[in-house]
């Protein structure tokens, strides 16, 4: 059974790569960067072993832990994209819970990243042990800690797979990966707030934190390597047997679960149906506020507008080093409003095989203007409430809540400035969003570099076109603020002029780069 699911996992690759230069290219890259993390952690975890041997310990431990978390974490980002992950595609064959479990271990052990984080617990072992017990024990340790990564992922994905075929599911997901990113950003906070000054301590007080965790247990029975490493060793084969047991137990629950993700959900009226107009430019509008309301991918990038602004807040108004004035709550605001406005860089990909509809209906460049005006206002119905919140917290957080105002009209004015450059971006550089149920794939395949460049031009153009009013209001001439708002709007309006006249003799290619198959 083992053997089938490894030739089954493998097949897929094959076949996914098969005919699809920009997925081979994309695979190429994915075996390289496997490489070397494989061998950057190999050396730099050998490396311990000139290092203290409380610093070696306490870094193996804390190492360990991370690396256990990357696995429990990232199959969950490409849920619905990996075809090996969820249960549910064996459903229909006559396997056993048992059979099955030893069917995904294997096909999780199977590929570049099971054998890179080998690789990196391997170089731990020459790291950390001390003795030849220490380095016997540790072979067994290193085994055993990546077969409990490799459970402890596929118990958490396997439990949870249910939850993730269903739209608040996924915006769970959404909102937890956003959480994962943003803790990236704690050591940052922590040493402009000053709790860098003893690298030592800190440390020690993360690994006293994971000291009886298996992962742990499993690095200091490595470094320890004597009566005491057997008896840790043992706790982490039975860590490894009570996860493989609960996940066993989650294999037959998802088996005899019906699929909540093909129920029906109930139909609600929208929250802004008073603030909607009428006509063709209110169903855009519509239409809009519905995608906002319950696309995964849409919501995602809303999250991480307003959790990155948070971040930013904090980290740039702290330290020697941090913001002053006005552009203390500037800053932040603008940052969760150029995230919003890069969303639009894109409007039709959203579409996607449905555009049709509009592409038939359109009669001049009008109409297709007027369907921009009705994304903007769609966007703006949302974000300029969620910027208002964003520009008072900044101005609290930096002491002075008069503050708000020019960063909030800032922010407005930047908002539009980005929608109206999406508006472009869009009938230029348009792309596919995939058919998928995981919230983190923006583009399908072979259409990687035109998301990049449409992504990255938004941005330089946004930055272009806003630097002139946007620069002063940072400088403290607070009362250019109220220049910022027609500022935008005239922007908005040109890029919507602009993009209908373009987009208009383009439709059919449009309509083709949103409908490829992903």
């Amino acid at each position: 059974m083992a053997w089938l699911f490894v030739r089954l996992k493998l097949r897929l690759i094959a076949g996914n790569l098969r005919g699809d230069t920009m997925r081979q290219v994309g695979f190429v890259f994915t075996v390289l960067a496997a490489v070397l993390v494989a061998g950057g952690g190999f050396v730099l975890m050998s490396l311990l072993r000139f290092a203290p041997a409380e610093v070696a310990l306490d870094t193996g431990m804390v190492a360990f832990t991370a690396l256990t978390l990357v696995w429990v974490v990232g199959p969950l980002l490409v849920f619905g994209v990996d075809e090996t992950l969820d249960p549910a595609r064996l459903a229909l064959f006559p396997l056993t819970a048992r059979q099955m479990a030893v069917g995904m271990f294997a096909a999780s052990a199977t590929g570049p990243w099971p054998l890179a984080s080998l690789a990196f617990l391997l170089g731990a072992v020459v790291g950390l042990s001390r003795s030849l017990t220490g380095v016997l024990i540790g072979l067994v340790a290193v085994v055993l800690q990546v077969a409990f990564c490799l459970v402890a992922s596929r118990a958490v994905t396997t439990a949870l797979s249910g939850a993730l075929r269903t739209r608040r599911g996924r915006d769970l997901l959404a909102v937890g990966a956003v959480v994962v990113i943003l803790l990236t950003q704690l050591p940052n906070l922590l040493l402009n707030q000053g709790f860098g000054g003893d690298p030592r301590g800190f440390l020690a007080g993360l690994a006293s934190l994971v000291r009886w965790g298996p992962p742990g247990m499993a690095a200091h029975a490595i470094a320890d390597g004597g009566p005491l490493a057997l008896a840790e060793v043992a706790t982490l084969a039975l860590a490894v047997l009570t996860i493989g047991s609960l996940w066993m137990a989650a294999l037959r629950r998802a088996m005899v679960t019906a699929d909540s993700s093909t129920q029906v959900g109930s139909v609600r009226r929208s929250r802004f149906d008073g603030l909607v107009p009428g006509g063709a430019l209110g169903a855009v509008v519509a239409k809009e506020l519905k995608y906002i309301r319950r696309e995964p991918r849409g919501r995602m990038g809303w999250m991480a507008a307003v959790g990155f602004s948070g971040v930013f807040m904090i980290s740039l108004n702290s330290g020697e080093h941090g913001l002053r004035g006005p552009a203390m709550a500037v800053v932040p605001a603008c940052i969760a409003a150029l995230m919003i406005g890069l969303q639009a860089s894109n409007a039709f990909g959203i579409d996607g095989r449905a555009l049709w509809m509009n592409a038939i209906v359109y009669s001049d460049a009008r109409r297709l203007r007027a369907d921009f005006a009705g994304r903007h206002l769609a966007v703006s119905l949302v974000a300029v409430p969620l910027l208002a919140v964003v520009s008072v917290a900044a101005a609290l957080v930096a002491g002075r809540l008069l503050w708000a105002v020019p960063a909030l009209l800032t922010a407005a004015g930047l908002l539009q400035v980005a929608l109206g450059v999406g508006a472009v971006t869009s009938v230029i550089l348009p792309y596919t969003y995939p058919e998928r149920i995981n919230a983190f794939t923006s583009a399908a395949p072979g259409q990687g570099g035109v998301a990049f460049v449409g992504s990255f031009g938004a941005m330089l153009g946004t930055g272009v076109l806003a630097l002139p009013v946007v620069l002063p209001v940072l400088f403290g001439l607070t009362w250019t603020a109220a220049v910022v708002v027609p500022y935008g709007l005239a922007a908005a309006y040109g890029g919507r002029r602009l993009a209908s006249v373009i987009g208009y003799a383009r439709l059919p290619d449009i309509l083709a780069a949103v409908s490829r198959p992903a």
